[in-house]
């Protein structure tokens, strides 16, 4: 590979997670938050997750592993909250990561991904 296109495909590299887009809380809740479920995976376990109008979500594990939950979601300024029966609240952004792909971000890393 010439040297020209060695700094060229370091550039993109470097630079492409900044392309991603942090989606506004209205999006967030348009998006993800109506009532439709739709599929998270975290650690290698695959929920069906349902976040409804009222605050209020559920989580079933998909295939093995993992454990049915509930709790309650809130915008904020910067993505959402959620907190889990049982445990403290934890917020979040959610950035594109592909076609009909969000990641769920914790400061700079990435806890899980979405997919519709």
């Amino acid at each position: 590979m010439r040297p020209s296109l060695v700094v060229a495909a370091a550039v993109v590299a470097v630079t492409a997670p900044a392309f991603a887009a942090t989606l506004t809380p209205n999006e967030i809740q348009s998006t993800f938050f109506n009532g439709q479920p739709f599929t998270a995976a975290a650690t290698n376990i695959k929920y069906k997750m349902t976040f409804t109008a009222d605050g209020k979500i559920t989580r079933e594990p998909v295939g093995a592993g993992g454990a049915k939950a509930e709790g309650t979601w809130k915008l904020t300024k910067e993505g959402f909250c959620t907190t889990w029966k049982g445990s403290k609240p934890n917020c979040y952004r959610l950035v594109t990561a592909g076609d009909n792909k969000w990641s769920v971000m914790k400061g700079s890393t990435s806890v899980a991904t979405w997919t519709k």
